[in-house]
């Protein structure tokens, strides 16, 4: 089913295959990570690259552009303190100050809509720089 029809006011669908990517990370563990774009001309959220189950975090920041803004979904797996393997998802809302005003505005005003398609998210980070969403702050949300 797509969304490019209905709500003018939303506006922006989500693309089939960004949902089904992302069910790909969640039940199949075959990404890391995923990261989205909104098409301007489509209307629509896209992948844009993912990650294999071996790249590590910072081959997924390094994957984020430093001036536009993005969605990102991170597969993080831990350790507990009672010695279990966890994983938690979290979904990243890059939004760097330097990206261009219309970019970040897209971008806040699809996110409810695009989160929503996403079932299984276990936390959201906003982040304007790296340092909103560096390993620590990972870490520390996830346990």
């Amino acid at each position: 089913m797509s969304f490019r029809g209905g709500n003018a006011s939303s506006g922006m669908g989500v693309a089939e295959h960004s949902k089904s990517t992302y069910q790909e990370l969640q039940r199949k563990k075959v990404f890391r990570y995923v990261i989205f774009k909104i098409d301007e001309k489509k209307k629509e959220v896209v992948v844009e690259k993912t990650g294999g189950p071996a790249e590590s975090y910072d081959d997924f920041t390094a994957s984020l552009p430093d001036n536009d803004c993005r969605y990102a979904v991170y597969d993080f797996d831990f350790v507990t303190s009672e010695n279990c393997q966890k994983s938690k998802i979290f979904f990243i809302a890059w939004s760097p100050s330097v990206s261009r005003i219309r970019s970040k505005m897209l971008y806040a005003t699809s996110k409810d809509r695009f989160r929503r398609e996403l079932q299984g998210i276990h936390y959201e980070i906003q982040a304007t720089d790296p340092t909103e969403m560096d390993m620590e702050v990972i870490r520390e949300r996830a346990h």
